[in-house]
C-alpha cells in the first residue's frame, strides 16, 4: 500500500457515490478534477510519478444502488503540503457519472506509528535477543572465508578502477557502479565485476566492453539509470541486469544477486527506455539483436562469467526469464502476468488486456504483451503497480513513468 522506507503521511478519505462506481472510476475522477488545480509542483500525477506520492488506495463496495468506501494515499511532502493535497481532493464532486462526496477523515504520521513499534521491539530484544557469548564455528569460517574474497579486490586501468582477479582473464565481464559493489560479489564467489567509479565512464571499461560479453549491473535507482544511460552511448554492452526498485548491488543476498543476473535481458529489448529514437544513439549501438549468452549463471556460485561470446544454444521449454517469456509469446497475441519468480500468474489474450488488469487480483510483478502499448493501457498498467512491461512496441507515449521499465521486443 505504502513505502515505509520514504512514507511520512497516510491521508484516509471517506468516499460516498451517489449511483455504482468502480475502483477506475475513483482514480480517473482525482486524477481528472485535482488537474492544474493546484499548480506544476503540486500536480498530483507529476507527484506520484516522482515518488513523492504513492499508490492511490481504493476501498470501495456498492449498496442498494450507493457506493461508500475509503481512499488511502501515501505521501512523503511535508505536513503543508500533504494538508493543501488533502484538501484539494475534498473538490471532487462526481466520480464517473454519478454525484460524490469526499471528505478526509484523518492524516496519519506514519513516523508515529513506526517509533511505537521501535519501543515494543526494543523491549522485545532488551529481554531476548542479547547475545549470549557463545561461538559458532560455521560463522567463524565464513567470516574468514569472506575476509580472503575481499582481499582479492584489485585494480585495472590507468584510473585503477577496482575489479576482481578474474576481470582481464575472464571472457565475460559485469560492470556495476562502485568499489562495495565490487566487494560484495566477490563475497559470493562472483570474481568477473569491475566497478565504473562514477557517471563519466573511464576509457578502459570501453575498452574492456569491446572484447569482452559485458553485463551492466547498476543499483535501482535514478542514478544507476543515468549511469546505464552514458554507457549505453560510449560502451559495447552485451546484456543488462535491473536491479531491484530502491536496492542497491552492495546492499543484496547472494540469492537476489543471482536471480537478478539470471534474468538479465539482451541490451536490444531495453535500448528504447533510454533513447527516444534510433537518432540518438550513437552509430555503432544502431545494429541488429546478437544472439549471445551471458555468463554462465553456475559461475555466479564461483567464477561468475569465463564462458565464450556463444550462439545462443536452444530455448528451454519453461521460460524461466523475461527474455524467455518474450520469445515465447512472439506471435501468438497473447499477455503475460509474472510474478516476482518468473512464474505466469495468468495467460490471456491480447485483446483482453485492459479488462484483465482491472481484475488481476494477485501481486504481479511484470507483463509480458505480443501487442503495442499505447499510454492509455500504459496508464493502467502503472496504477496496478508493475515494474517492467515487455511489449512488441510502444506508440503515442508522451509521458514515460520513472516507476517503471519498458523493454521493447527485438524485431
Amino acid at each position: 500500500m505504502y513505502s515505509p522506507d520514504t512514507t511520512k503521511y497516510l491521508i484516509h478519505i471517506s468516499l460516498t457515490a451517489e449511483g455504482v462506481v468502480e475502483k477506475p472510476d475513483v482514480v480517473g475522477a482525482i486524477f481528472g478534477q485535482t488537474e492544474g488545480l493546484l499548480g506544476e509542483d503540486l500536480d498530483l500525477r507529476d507527484l506520484q510519478r516522482t515518488g513523492r506520492v504513492g499508490r492511490i488506495d481504493v476501498q470501495i463496495a456498492s449498496k442498494k444502488g450507493e457506493t461508500t468506501g475509503e481512499i488511502l494515499i501515501s505521501t512523503s511532502l511535508d505536513r503543508a503540503e500533504t494538508a493543501i493535497l488533502a484538501a484539494s481532493l475534498e473538490t471532487i464532486d462526481r466520480v464517473g457519472p454519478c454525484v460524490a462526496h469526499v471528505s478526509v477523515k484523518m492524516v496519519e504520521d506514519i513516523r508515529v506509528s513506526k517509533r511505537k513499534k521501535i519501543v515494543e521491539r526494543a523491549k522485545e530484544i532488551l529481554i531476548e535477543r542479547f547475545d549470549d557469548g557463545t561461538i559458532d564455528s560455521d560463522e567463524l569460517l565464513d567470516d574468514v572465508r569472506q575476509t580472503m574474497r575481499v582481499e582479492k579486490i584489485g585494480t585495472i586501468g590507468e584510473e585503477k578502477l577496482p575489479a576482481g582477479p578474474n576481470v582481464l582473464e575472464s571472457d565475460a565481464i559485469i560492470i556495476v557502479e562502485g568499489r562495495a559493489d565490487v566487494i560484495n560479489l566477490l563475497r559470493y564467489g562472483i570474481k568477473n565485476a569491475v566497478a565504473v567509479e562514477g557517471t563519466n565512464i573511464p576509457k578502459s571499461i570501453v575498452e574492456l566492453t569491446e572484447k569482452k560479453t559485458t553485463t551492466a549491473f547498476f543499483d535501482g535507482d535514478r542514478g544507476g539509470e543515468l549511469i546505464l544511460r552514458e554507457l549505453l552511448q560510449v560502451a559495447d554492452i552485451d546484456y543488462v541486469a535491473f536491479s531491484p526498485r530502491g536496492k542497491s548491488v552492495e546492499d543484496m543476498t547472494k540469492k537476489e544477486v543471482i536471480k537478478t543476473l539470471r534474468n538479465k535481458v539482451p541490451v536490444e529489448y531495453v535500448r528504447d527506455q533510454y533513447f527516444e529514437d534510433a537518432a540518438e544513439l550513437p552509430a555503432d549501438l544502431v545494429r541488429p539483436a546478437r544472439q549471445l549468452s551471458a555468463p554462465d549463471e553456475s559461475d555466479a556460485a564461483g567464477r561468475a562469467g569465463t564462458g565464450q561470446k556463444r550462439t545462443r544454444e536452444s530455448t528451454p521449454k519453461v521460460p524461466v526469464t523475461i527474455r524467455d517469456h518474450m520469445e515465447d509469446v512472439r506471435g501468438k497475441s497473447v499477455a503475460r502476468f509474472l510474478n516476482e519468480d518468473m512464474a505466469v500468474i495468468r495467460e490471456i489474450r491480447t485483446e483482453e488486456i485492459e479488462k484483465a488488469v482491472d481484475m488481476l487480483d494477485e501481486p504481479a510483478a511484470g507483463v509480458v504483451i505480443d501487442r503495442t502499448v499505447d499510454q492509455k493501457l500504459l496508464d493502467r498498467l502503472v496504477w496496478k503497480g508493475l515494474e517492467y512491461v515487455a511489449a512488441k512496441d510502444f506508440k503515442g507515449i508522451i509521458k514515460r513513468p520513472l516507476n517503471i521499465r519498458l523493454m521493447k521486443m527485438s524485431s
